[in-house]
């Protein structure tokens, strides 16, 4: 029952992310945001190491934690931020991102034996659709948009959390998750530095609502949504556990219209119908592995 209920918690808090970077955005630059927030997650989760005392990881495993942090929080963050930051609007991005479950599908039928069977097919199919529902469905951007850069950066969060999650399911499962994850963030904290140092400058406002977000973001979304995925991760097939990201979506544009009022199309409502038919479709299938 637990374990039946955790996909759908790790769905409505990860969905917070995307509304969480346009609040966190407000009183900082990118790049500083996630430098303050991976350096609070390197502190939180020595913190909780030193009360738990699990089995480190070790030489190749920490080489193997630090890569999957390069590309899950890394790329895949710093993309988001980056996009957002550019304009997008907090739907848009999260959908996009959303494409990692069809990505997943085909590198893991090119490189396995592994076959997708006509549900799946029709669910990656229902997939490609809503989101092109949604891309031709007018959504407002920011008045300062610059969306070829914002689809640059959110391409490269795609790429970063689809090899980053199977990476993590090839060569991260027989660690401790809070030690992984620790490693992940030191990597993490590594990409945002130099950029804070030599190109973005160090730029904060210390509001009560950019606090409150740092909060929420490493607490909840670092913490307990990034080890609820991993968890996922290393108990599920990763085509299956990432087809959960097209429920994120419709939940980031609600959030999205309620604190920013980012309008959507009826054009949009039919693509993340879609985007459900297609969780539907994906997840009821037989297993399709990569162990």
């Amino acid at each position: 029952m637990l374990n039946a209920a955790i996909p759908f918690v790790f769905v409505l808090l990860w969905s917070t992310g995307f509304v969480g970077a346009k609040f966190g955005l407000i009183d900082s630059n990118a790049a500083t945001f996630l430098l303050i927030r991976m350096t609070l997650n390197v502190l939180v989760f020595v913190a909780i190491l030193l009360v738990m005392k699990p089995v480190m990881p070790k030489g190749m495993q920490i080489i193997h934690a630090l890569v999957s942090g390069l590309l899950i929080h890394g790329f895949y963050l710093g993309g988001v931020f980056a996009s957002i930051g550019l304009g997008m609007p907090a739907g848009l991005s999260s959908l996009l991102v959303g494409l990692q479950p069809i990505l997943t599908a085909v590198i893991v039928v090119n490189t396995s034996s592994e076959k997708l069977n006509l549900a799946q097919w029709l669910g990656l199919a229902a997939g490609i659709i809503g989101i092109a529902f949604v891309v031709q469905g007018k959504m407002s951007w920011g008045l300062d948009a610059q969306p070829l850069y914002a689809y640059m950066f959110v391409g490269s969060a795609l790429l970063g959390i689809t090899f980053g999650t199977l990476y993590q399911k090839r060569f991260c499962q027989e660690m401790n998750l809070v030690a992984s994850a620790m490693w992940q963030y030191v990597a993490a904290t590594a990409v945002f530095l130099p950029i804070v140092w030599f190109i973005q400058g160090f730029q904060v406002t210390w509001t009560i609502t950019f606090s409150l977000t740092m909060l929420w973001s490493v607490l909840v979304l670092s913490v307990i949504a990034i080890l609820l995925y991993l968890y996922m991760v290393g108990q599920g097939a990763a085509s299956k556990v990432t087809s959960y990201i097209y429920l994120v979506p419709p939940l980031a544009a609600i959030q999205g219209w309620l604190f920013f009022d980012e309008t959507f199309s009826g054009a949009t409502l039919i693509g993340f119908a879609c985007c459900a038919l297609a969780v539907y479709l994906v997840m009821k299938a037989p297993k399709l592995s990569l162990s």
